[in-house]
């Protein structure tokens, strides 16, 4: 079929209009949000990020905070997932160098990436999923261990939208067999194992025959964590309904000692 000079051109126009409208519905889909990390406890933190494989490294994956301050920062307004959690108890960092009783990311100050050594608190988070939806999902896991009470909270969102996390601090009532104790400062309780990194056995870590659902179970360390924090996950196939799904918050935070 032949086309004249201004079908032709009408033609380009419309693919260009359907173009031009698919890409801000695109770019609609992803608005601008914040995360910010909150100190409220009385001692400082320094708090890091690891991204799971194939997200960006965000504020260079760690960095201090004192006490009683935040820290806000764009989130990517690309699909984003990854954990955050905090360090304790940390010494150096004037050379890049930080060693941390709990959380310690190789004895970095900027993680970069690494994970962190536990016990920790895990603040899950995944962003911009779930197509047109434009969803956020996050949750806390106990899963390996407790140092710092922390919540996450997102204001503005659509949908469920709950503050999920832990606000007791377990470190009061950690079991003996689970206390991870400062070598400094009188051995005081600076964070609480969980099974698996206490005992180390296949059941308690959901390992080999026991890496199903239906064999990895709860235990009693697990119900330890549960009992006070019951909108955390507490072991490895744990999956009650507590990654909740928020639609295009404009903020989330991660807040410790909330």
């Amino acid at each position: 079929m032949a086309f004249s000079a201004s079908s032709f051109a009408m033609l380009l126009s419309i693919l260009f209009l359907s173009v031009f409208f698919v890409a801000k519905q695109s770019t609609a889909q992803f608005p601008p949000m914040d995360l910010t990390v909150v100190n409220n406890c009385p001692f400082p933190l320094w708090p890091a990020i690891q991204p799971n494989s194939g997200s960006d490294v965000l504020e260079g994956g760690g960095f201090f905070l004192p006490s009683l301050s935040h820290r806000t920062f764009p989130a990517p307004t690309h699909p984003w997932s990854g954990r955050i959690w905090a360090r304790t108890s940390c010494v150096g960092g004037a050379d890049g160098r930080l060693s941390c009783a709990t959380g310690d990311c190789g004895g970095r100050f900027s993680c970069g990436g690494l994970g962190g050594a536990g016990p920790t608190g895990l603040a899950q988070i995944t962003l911009h999923h779930g197509g047109g939806r434009d969803l956020t999902s996050y949750g806390v896991s106990l899963v390996d261990g407790f140092n710092v009470a922390m919540t996450v909270t997102p204001h503005e969102g659509k949908g469920r939208c709950p503050v999920v996390g832990c606000r007791v601090d377990l470190l009061a009532t950690c079991p003996a067999v689970l206390q991870v104790r400062a070598p400094a400062g009188g051995g005081r309780v600076v964070g609480c194992k969980s099974g698996c990194a206490a005992f180390g056995t296949d059941e308690l870590c959901c390992r080999n025959q026991f890496n199903s659902p239906s064999t990895c179970r709860p235990n009693t360390f697990s119900e330890f964590f549960k009992r006070a924090c019951p909108a955390t996950f507490t072991y490895a196939h744990d999956s009650p309904s507590l990654t909740h799904e928020c639609a295009a918050p404009r903020e989330l935070k991660v807040i410790f000692c909330h």
